[in-house]
């Protein structure tokens, strides 16, 4: 849906979308190559060095010391190289922390055991197998000590966070006499489990020095920071490191950090003096690149005799590891979803041996909103009042955590276009009245939100001779579609063929661009995008307006626009000429104008930016086995300007599939005496899959957020996870008058509630 209320004259480019994506057919062809396919051109960078293959060697105990490490078998193994451990690996710097977490890594400085899965030892041979074999002899001695296990039987333990990305407790208004006004409250716990990112394309890592000149291939979401993170820890300068990723198979978080294999793979190239290739095995994947953390969330909420919020207090308890703290931020929705004067919110600790935890994908939103829109959906059935009516009464206007007015909200929008397509008022409020043979259908809904973020890029533009434009910036392509974002931006902003854009990210030479997470990089790199190509259009025009040859000869240059591979006069379209020439009078050289895009401090200031969703959904649940088929999803989005359909749609889509899999399936189990995670595949780790989505029907409301950025577009690679999974846990609950409020859903708990 494109809203009729559309601002025509945002500048927002000329609407033109590129026919497919720009990276479509490299990977339809099987020719886009990830981090772990350069071992060719590696050797061949490297003087013909042959390529060996490291694999971690990890823990198998939760916390002890490692005593001692028996390599004997190992070194006489078919084609091993070099075995790092504790016992003899180098000597690395002590280095601050790096952002977007800090990350205490493993990097065989001490003999120390913090998580079973804990990286302890590297072997280099001359192929994966040989490696992962050797890998395999090595025998360990322990000293072991009693892990901290058993997150629930210890949240009395709970304590503050230490630091890291923690959020402040607030408390908005006085508590207590917020409280005495209610005269209905609703107060549950919610549950959500510890989840493991899996992306298609596993952690891997290529490294190999030049004296000391590092080039790394890595699977990452932040080239800059994976720069900036290996010259630290080898005390390099920031320019003897080469970063390179032209393509991300997936990542979700997993791979916004530098973790302990990455340097590893460094310090093993440097001893082994060669290229070093070290590809996690997915069952490597559980533990040494963090997780989702699991939360126990308490909620409460109090009305007046109206319905309208008077109070609202969510309470959040997860697990930290003992190395380091790292905050799923889950309450940090509820202080500006719903308008109420009275918010208070905290979040508490256990420390546990388990390897810290990541960002994953909308982290904190996700299980946020599946807890906060259950209790939502519980209030409005206590209230006797639809769940719909319940949220629209309770419309915030202004940020009402922040006190601060909304760049843009058009979230009631999305609630009417959304039950209107769903065909909500057909539901039945009564639970278990919608039937069809022995199935139970119900319906939910839920809202989804997500913070608006955007950091500073900047990117390079060049008019090569050949008439083709260059368009170059040191960001990462997780498949979200920057390729085509960056593309596209310079067709709408050059009037050039889409076919006549050479793309370039995926590579630390490049001008620096943000982490892809927090659903940011479109938002930053947009607008640098954009910049350039207006800094190369001004560079053009000048430099036309001063050639006494030209057409365009004393012209204003802000007069001039580039069309059809023209420089053409605004005001007297019959004055134009070949950007060609423009080449010629440049003596054949490149062109190059450099562009750069950052928020405003002051509009930080005074808006809150967020990006809205309303979702419907409809389950059918079997009386007898009690298994959920999600039907079909329907759900509108408020994301600002929509930059591209398909990769915009694919985004909202996939987020979607993936709150199915909160609401319905995934978990990673971990064993609370070994420490061990017990399911670390894919065969019992479960993710949806096609039968398990249903019918999804996205729409978007296409209104620019000019306040937020120049192109009025907000991320939306993590809006989509949002609120399904409580929309879902509330059509279970239309369905069969049963409340699950430990997630995932699965037909054992449907069973017993």
């Amino acid at each position: 849906m494109i809203d009729a209320m559309q601002d025509e004259k945002s500048p927002v480019g000329n609407g033109k979308e590129l026919p497919v994506r720009y990276d479509g057919k490299l990977k339809v062809m099987g020719k886009a190559k990830y981090a772990a396919e350069f071992s060719k051109e590696m050797e061949e960078q490297f003087k013909g060095k042959g390529m060996v293959y490291a694999y971690l060697v990890l823990s198998h105990i939760a916390s002890g010391e490692i005593v001692s490490m028996d390599t004997t078998a190992a070194d006489r193994a078919s084609g091993v190289v070099k075995i790092l451990t504790p016992f003899n690996a180098p000597k690395l710097p002590m280095v601050a922390p790096q952002p977007p977490a800090t990350r205490k890594l493993s990097l065989l400085q001490d003999r120390n055991v913090y998580y079973n899965g804990e990286p302890i030892g590297v072997v280099v041979a001359k192929s994966q197998v040989e490696a992962a074999h050797a890998a395999s002899l090595i025998k360990v001695k322990y000293k072991a000590s009693p892990p901290k296990l058993g997150f629930e039987k210890r949240l009395g333990e709970a304590r503050m966070p230490k630091g890291g990305n923690a959020p402040k407790a607030q408390k908005h208004g006085n508590e207590a006499e917020a409280w005495a006004k209610a005269t209905t409250v609703v107060e549950q716990t919610y549950s959500t489990p510890l989840q493991t990112h899996n992306p298609m394309e596993p952690h891997a890592t290529i490294a190999a020095w030049d004296g000391e000149k590092l080039t790394v291939y890595d699977a990452t979401q932040y080239i800059s920071g994976d720069k900036l993170t290996l010259a630290k820890h080898f005390s390099l300068p920031l320019d003897n490191v080469h970063v390179i990723d032209p393509y991300v198979g997936g990542g979700f978080g997993s791979k916004g950090s530098t973790w302990s294999h990455v340097i590893l793979c460094a310090v093993a190239s440097k001893v082994v003096g060669a290229p070093v290739r070290l590809a996690m095995e997915r069952t490597q994947m559980f533990g040494p690149v963090g997780g989702r953390p699991k939360t126990v969330q308490k909620i409460k909420l109090g009305t007046d005799a109206n319905g309208k919020l008077v109070a609202m207090q969510h309470d959040v308890i997860m697990p930290a590891s003992i190395m380091e703290d790292f905050l799923e931020a889950a309450a940090t929705q509820t202080t500006m979803l719903y308008q109420c004067d009275q918010i208070s919110t905290s979040h508490k600790m256990v420390d546990m041996n388990i390897g810290v935890q990541t960002f994953q994908r909308a982290p904190g939103e996700s299980v946020g909103t599946t807890a906060l829109e259950s209790a939502m959906d519980e209030l409005a059935i206590k209230l006797n009042m639809d769940p719909l009516q319940l949220r629209l009464l309770n419309y915030a206007e202004k940020d009402p955590g922040e006190q601060k007015e909304f760049s843009s909200k058009n979230l009631k929008q999305a609630y009417t276009d959304a039950a209107q397509r769903f065909g909500w008022t057909k539901r039945n409020g009564t639970p278990g009245a919608m039937r069809e043979g022995n199935k139970r259908v119900g319906y939910g809904m839920a809202t989804a939100t997500y913070p608006a973020n955007r950091s500073a890029a900047m990117a390079v533009v060049r008019l090569l001779p050949s008439g083709r434009i260059f368009i170059g910036c040191g960001t990462q392509d997780l498949g979200t579609g920057m390729y085509t974002m960056m593309a596209q931006t310079v067709v709408q902003e050059l009037d050039v063929p889409w076919d006549m854009v050479d793309v370039k990210l995926g590579d630390s030479t490049l001008p620096k661009a943000p982490v892809s997470g927090g659903s940011q990089s479109t938002a930053s790199v947009g607008p640098a995008v954009k910049d350039a190509c207006s800094q190369l259009k001004l560079k053009l025009a000048s430099m036309a307006v001063s050639d006494p040859s030209s057409k365009l000869y004393q012209a204003m240059p802000q007069d001039i626009d580039v069309k059809g591979g023209m420089l053409t006069s605004r005001t007297d379209p019959s004055k134009s000429e070949p950007l060609s020439l423009s080449i010629t009078r440049n003596k054949g050289a490149v062109i190059e104008e450099m562009g750069s895009g950052e928020p405003s401090q002051e509009a930080s200031k005074q808006l809150s930016t967020h990006s809205w969703g309303a979702v419907f959904v409809e389950v059918a649940v079997d009386e007898h086995t009690h298994m959920v088929e999600v039907r079909r999803v329907v759900a509108t989005y408020d994301i600002g300007k929509l930059l591209n359909q398909k990769t915009g749609m694919s985004q909202l889509e996939g987020g979607i599939v993936w709150g199915i899999g909160t609401a319905l399936t995934e978990e990673t189990v971990l064993d609370n005496i070994t420490g061990r995670i017990v399911n670390n595949n894919l065969a019992e780790y479960h993710v949806p899959v096609n039968l398990d989505a249903g019918t999804i029907d996205v729409s978007v409301i296409d209104r620019p957020d000019i306040k937020f950025n120049p192109q009025g577009a907000r991320g939306i690679g993590e809006i989509g996870i949002t609120g399904i999974a409580g929309a879902i846990a509330n059509a279970i609950y239309n369905a069969t008058g049963k409340r699950v409020r430990d997630f995932p859903i699965t037909p054992d708990k449907i069973m017993a509630a």
